[in-house]
């Protein structure tokens, strides 16, 4: 069934209204009629089946049937924390922690980062053009919610944000790690986090002395395995990881 997200404020009683871009491919690309059901959802987790009533040269109309939860969110909030890598690599890793079930991305600068934090209207170009990777990655994979990218920050921002969630993994190739795997078959014997934040580092990894700065703050140092991994490949393979473990077994 088709589905689109809209802003709560085109959803009032019974009736919902699609304005824009969505209206044109609902009757102009997809050429459906009044009767058939699409779903809409609000952003904010929300579902509603709908039944088309009419086509309006700006607008699309339809009968609100019933709503519910949206079943594609995961169990639990997750932000992913990525230092900024080099070229395109970023949108990429958006996209596909997104698919993942990410609700928030924080990109930062960190000591060994190649790309910097650059100025006021660039930042607020390339935010621009995050959020519309994140919303295209969302409606792709039938998400419930629109995820945000954040403006970056510096190391210190990102390390102080990501400690105030539940869980704070911190994948870091040097010693003093724990293997992921145990981390989180811990965490779920004693209970599912309700927030998680997962931080990954550039291409050149991260400093010692960010490390010990992130486990100050009372991150977890967690080791990603054998094998190392693109900084755009690391993300959504803790993404995964975490689905796995909170989601999919099924004595939650």
């Amino acid at each position: 069934m088709p589905r689109f997200f809209v802003d709560s404020g085109q959803i009032e009683d019974r009736t919902a209204t699609v304005f824009g871009e969505d209206a044109h491919h609902i009757s102009r690309s997809l050429r459906m009629a009044a009767g058939e059901t699409v779903t809409l959802c609000d952003g904010e987790g929300t579902d509603y089946l709908c039944r088309l009533t009419a086509f309006l040269p700006d607008r699309v109309v339809a009968e609100v049937l019933s709503r519910s939860p949206s079943a594609t969110e995961p169990p639990y909030t997750v932000r992913v924390l990525q230092a900024l890598p080099k070229g395109d690599k970023l949108d990429e890793v958006i996209q596909k922690a997104v698919e993942c079930g990410a609700g928030e991305l924080l990109p930062f600068e960190s000591s060994r980062c190649v790309v910097r934090l650059g100025d006021g209207k660039k930042d607020r170009e390339r935010g621009e053009r995050r959020n519309r990777i994140a919303l295209t990655a969302a409606k792709q994979c039938g998400r419930g919610r629109i995820p945000r990218v954040l403006p970056a920050v510096p190391f210190c921002e990102a390390v102080k944000a990501a400690a105030t969630d539940e869980l704070a993994l911190f994948c870091y190739e040097g010693g003093g790690t724990r293997p992921l795997g145990e981390v989180l078959e811990e965490r779920r014997r004693t209970g599912l986090p309700r927030s998680i934040s997962v931080m990954v580092g550039s291409e050149g990894g991260f400093s010692p002395e960010e490390a010990e700065a992130a486990k100050a703050a009372g991150m977890i140092p967690v080791g990603l395995g054998p094998r190392i991994l693109r900084t755009e490949t690391a993300a959504a393979f803790v993404l995964a990881c975490l689905a796995c473990e909170f989601e999919l077994k099924q004595d939650l």
